[in-house]
């Protein structure tokens, strides 16, 4: 515990873990084992661990720990385990201790619930702090923690905020209840009417999967959908309320249906395709320059446009997040502009009405207008946009000037 010259304060986590094997959640010796190495994993001082086995079924198992206490109640029965951890200070790690428990007990899926104690505000929800800019940064309020955790490419949150439930991946948010349609008809929509065909797409990235879906209602046959995060595509799929349902992505990853899933890199994935696209989207998180580690990063660069650009088939489209065409936040956006302006013949700006994200799409052949011809194209494209109508398409195809100085063309 805390020395008592400090502010009591801790986190107490308290998860709900499904589809566990009955045998397993009624075996008290392994389940103390489980729960003991969990904390032990997570930086926590395990003191003492207690079980009780019930009857007909069902087990308890206490831990006392320094940081505080931890405990799993089990109903074999459901396949089910309630548990929770509460750690004192910060050298012990309660939510990856209940993401050991639910590896370690072959948990299907694990819900979390985090709550701030102590310091002053016992009543006071959790917060995740996002990065903006260079001395800037938003809080955002969190309500039921859904699932959390470190996937090897990134950390994944999805939790409750006032924008509904919301996707963060390493602390940014990526998309949110409330807003993710008028973002991802932003990325989507233009592309499809500036495409000469919409039978053949590939999405790299996107890992919620509203991409796929818009292509499948705007008449697309097939839809490669490529990602390389497989644990946060499925997290997504089972708490987030938009995007693949659980069953629609279990289709994808069998290749049952226009929808087909490939967990791989995007760079490698195009590197080595053999079939042309008529659009290709690419939805990733915001470049980081000053992450040379950072594996997306080459999903942004000229050769990788390059390549994309051989995929396309005559007419064909690429469509990239760019990033953002605030002063204080457009170096991916200026970057981006100058690199598609040295791939592609014809390079259109399209700016959100969702926060802040803008944008770029590219072909190989030359068109005098591409915003006229997306106009015109709006009312035969089979999907009806609810955010996008004709003014929308001419009020957003403009970029800041900021960004049309940095052009090299």
């Amino acid at each position: 515990m805390t020395e008592a010259s400090q502010q009591p304060r801790g986190r107490h986590v308290f998860a709900e873990l499904r589809g566990i094997s009955p045998a397993v959640l009624d075996d008290a010796p392994k389940l103390s084992e489980a729960l003991r190495s969990a904390l032990v994993t997570a930086g926590a001082q395990v003191r003492q661990v207690v079980s009780e086995a019930f009857t007909p079924h069902g087990v308890t198992v206490v831990a006392v720990l320094a940081e505080s206490h931890a405990s799993v109640h089990t109903w074999p029965e459901h396949g089910q385990a309630f548990a929770d951890v509460f750690t004192c200070g910060d050298s012990a790690d309660p939510v990856a201790a209940v993401r050991l428990l639910g590896d370690a007990l072959g948990a299907a899926d694990t819900t979390l619930r985090v709550v701030d104690r102590g310091a002053g505000s016992p009543d006071s929800s959790p917060t995740l702090s996002e990065p903006l800019s260079a001395g800037l940064r938003r809080l955002w309020e969190l309500g039921e923690v859904r699932w959390q955790g470190d996937t090897g490419f990134q950390r994944v949150l999805i939790a409750d905020t006032s924008h509904g439930v919301t996707l963060f991946c390493d602390d940014e948010r990526q998309s949110a209840e409330s807003s993710q349609l008028v973002y991802h008809e932003a990325l989507f929509v233009p592309a499809a009417l500036l495409a000469e065909r919409l039978d053949s797409v590939l999405v790299i990235g996107s890992s919620e999967g509203v991409v796929s879906q818009l292509a499948v209602s705007a008449g697309a046959a097939v839809v490669d959908h490529v990602d390389i995060d497989a644990e946060c595509v499925r997290a997504c799929a089972r708490h987030l309320p938009y995007g693949y349902r659980v069953e629609e992505l279990a289709a994808a990853e069998r290749g049952d249906g226009p929808v087909r899933m490939h967990y791989a890199d995007g760079a490698a994935f195009v590197e080595h395709a053999d079939r042309r696209r008529d659009v290709i989207v690419v939805d990733l998180p915001d470049e980081r320059p000053d992450d040379a580690g950072a594996q997306h990063n080459r999903l942004y660069g000229t050769e990788f446009l390059r390549r994309c650009a051989e995929l396309l088939t005559p007419g064909g489209v690429l469509v990239s997040q760019a990033g953002c065409p605030t002063l204080w936040r457009n170096e991916t956006l200026r970057t981006a502009w100058r690199r598609f302006g040295a791939v592609f013949d014809t390079v259109a700006y399209h700016g959100s009405d969702e926060h802040e994200w803008a944008f770029l799409l590219g072909g190989r052949e030359p068109v005098a207008d591409p915003t006229a011809l997306m106009v015109d194209r709006l009312r035969s494209l089979p999907y009806r946009p609810v955010s996008i109508d004709a003014a929308r398409l001419q009020a957003g195809s403009m970029p800041p000037r900021s960004v049309r100085e940095s052009s090299i063309r």
